[in-house]
């Protein structure tokens, strides 16, 4: 029986697909022989990235045959940048970031989910608003194009509504306390510590949370990105970052002591507090790394955020269309971790 060229093109495909996953699951479990590749990963000082300042400190990355510096940034919104430029050469972002760089063709991808916000983002609201629903019409307070942004676009969007039915008012997360304290606004967005704070407000009777980011797990995600060319040229070295990264969590979940001195360091605060904060997100073990990447519309698959927020960042202009989200992300690297986890599991 003749092979038509279209089943021809279609085995060719699949056999270059077959074949670039045996690659990377080759490096992702193979021992580092050469000689260490020196890596920048950029940061910013953040609770979540407890795994990534775990594995910088005892040496996992060198074990896995990148010796990593990580940069620390005051101000996320240069880092994708910095990345696309060639500064870093692997950076800690949220995925809306990815998004916003991708629409411009920057070829970043994200390589595996690092932390979900569950908790740690809230939107509060007075006693007169008792539902999402209630807030049609309303002062609501957040910062437009946050994290704050996209909590909120979600829990409307859930509830059949859009923010066409709010009334925004712009204020940074911080300045969320004060505003709602005001009376202002009968309802506001924002993150910890400033959720608690508001709770505190008038003997804790005055606010209440609507809904936190814990109802939302995956609508804010951090992530690992790093630009499709280094992928191209280097896929060890992406794989030694996952697998480095999870080694950091392995410890954080074997010693937790031991993990939030480090962190505590790390980020210049008491051990109290990484234990305090620590509950506010979760870092995703191995098995469901790979939840972010399958083409659901549940959380927390990247296919149902970046709806989300794609329709946010549109509407504000950032970008003019979304990519495809199956252009954001690659997922091989963790398939292949998944398949072959080792001590991991």
């Amino acid at each position: 029986m003749a092979v038509t060229s279209h089943k021809l093109l279609f085995i060719r495909r699949i056999t270059a697909q077959v074949l670039q996953t045996l690659t990377v699951l080759t490096l992702l479990n193979a021992p580092c022989e050469q000689a260490l590749a020196s890596v920048t990963v950029g940061v910013v000082n953040w609770i979540g990235y407890g795994p990534i300042y775990c594995a910088a400190a005892n040496g996992y990355y060198k074990k896995d045959g990148a010796d990593v510096r990580l940069v620390t940034f005051s101000d996320n919104s240069v880092m994708a940048g910095s990345l696309r430029g060639g500064e870093l050469d692997a950076s800690t972002l949220t995925y809306d970031q990815v998004i916003v760089a991708d629409a411009k063709g920057w070829g970043l991808k994200v390589v595996m989910p690092l932390d979900y916000s569950v908790g740690g983002d809230a939107i509060l609201a007075n006693a007169a608003v008792h539902d999402i629903r209630d807030l049609k019409g309303r002062k609501v307070a957040f910062q437009t194009l946050s994290p704050s942004d996209f909590l909120l676009g979600y829990a409307l969007a859930q509830r059949g509504l859009s923010q066409k039915d709010v009334q925004p008012v712009n204020v940074t997360p911080e300045a969320v306390v004060a505003t709602l304290a005001s009376g202002a606004v009968d309802a506001g967005v924002t993150y910890q510590p400033s959720v608690s704070m508001i709770l505190e407000l008038g003997g804790g009777k005055t606010f209440h949370v609507l809904l936190s980011s814990r109802d939302a797990r995956g609508m804010i995600t951090d992530v690992l990105a790093v630009r499709d060319s280094t992928i191209a040229r280097n896929p060890g070295l992406v794989a030694g970052l996952i697998r480095g990264t999870m080694e950091g969590l392995a410890f954080m979940h074997r010693d937790p002591a031991k993990a939030a001195a480090i962190i505590a360091k790390t980020l210049d605060i008491s051990t109290a507090d990484v234990q305090a904060q620590l509950p506010n997100v979760e870092n995703p073990p191995v098995a469901q790394l790979s939840d972010v990447f399958r083409n659901s519309e549940a959380l927390p698959s990247f296919h149902a955020s970046g709806k989300v927020i794609g329709e946010i960042l549109r509407r504000q202009g950032q970008i003019q269309t979304l990519p495809q989200i199956d252009d954001t992300y690659d997922a091989r690297f963790v398939t292949a971790l998944q398949a072959n986890p080792g001590d991991l599991q």
